[in-house]
């Protein structure tokens, strides 16, 4: 038996590196039988079955999981926008940003296309906010070095809405890749899915890097929420002033006596950022408890 890293989940088959090969490997029967399923990124032990062909035995303890990215073990979540098209909404960023505050995942705002727009209302929200921000063209080369040091050793995943240009930049960080991009269509002001599937790519600086497929503001709902009283520590400016409510019980929302809302009034925290949170914690409230991960 031996150990590897999923780099790639592909119609039914697990690609593990070992550090000397890549195996093509079948989950067992038992992952089916108690409900796991493994996820690029998974740290994996497995039986080497000859002619590059393996079969999963079990998956190592986790640092983290996502399901969108379905991705494990991240150390960074790179969130990819843009103020160019397609202008990415805040509450995009804000969605995923939440989710890996959950988890422990340090995010990472990254606003391509800087060549073409600057993005400064994006910049000041997320600069603000306490989140590393920072600007990028994946068509200049403006940013790459500052990125690629950001995750340099880091095992990341790339996401963002599509078109913004995620598989770009990896192009950009690493010359060679080749991933495929697609043209940004004007007319929808969104781009082509060009990412299939999930995969970790090695980077020369020892990063492991995830391409994505990209998320829309049709689909960003069905990604995964916390439930309601745990998402105001997913917005780090808000820890600040979480005890200074009126009330212990206090949600943020419309509350008299809030602390954080009188943050937001006082220019202290942005009000998109907690537009979000208001939307995210009503449809938070909205989950059953058994749909839930």
């Amino acid at each position: 038996m031996s150990d590897g890293i999923i780099l790639k989940a592909l119609s039914g088959f697990y690609y593990v590196d070992d550090g000397v090969q890549m195996v093509a490997c079948r989950a067992r029967g038992r992952f089916r039988h108690n409900g796991l399923t493994p996820l690029v990124g998974d740290r994996v032990s497995f039986t080497d079955l000859g002619d590059g062909a393996g079969a999963l035995d079990a998956i190592l303890p986790r640092r983290n999981e996502f399901y969108r990215p379905a991705v494990a073990n991240i150390d960074l979540l790179v969130v990819v926008a843009s103020g160019a098209i397609p202008v990415t909404a805040p509450f995009l960023i804000d969605r995923v940003v939440s989710i890996a505050e959950g988890r422990e995942c340090e995010p990472v705002i990254c606003l391509n296309k800087c060549d073409l727009d600057r993005a400064e209302a994006l910049y000041q929200i997320y600069d603000k906010a306490g989140f590393p921000t920072l600007r990028v063209s994946a068509e200049t080369g403006e940013g790459i070095e500052t990125l690629r040091d950001i995750i340099a050793g880091k095992s990341c995943a790339f996401t963002g809405n599509s078109g913004v240009g995620k598989s770009s930049l990896l192009n950009a960080l690493e010359p060679g890749f080749g991933i495929q991009t697609g043209e940004v269509s004007d007319k929808l002001g969104r781009g082509r899915h060009t990412t299939r599937h999930v995969e970790l790519f090695r980077l020369s600086n020892g990063a492991v890097v995830a391409d994505t497929p990209g998320f829309s503001s049709f689909d960003v709902d069905k990604m995964e929420l916390c439930r309601p009283e745990a998402l105001q520590s997913t917005f780090r400016e808000f820890r600040p002033y979480l005890d200074q409510c009126r009330f212990q019980s206090c949600a943020h929302v419309k509350e008299k006596g809030c602390a954080v809302r009188e943050a937001v009034k006082a220019g202290a925290i942005a009000p998109s950022r907690h537009a979000s949170y208001v939307r995210l914690y009503e449809q938070a409230r909205e989950v059953p408890e058994w749909k839930r991960r």
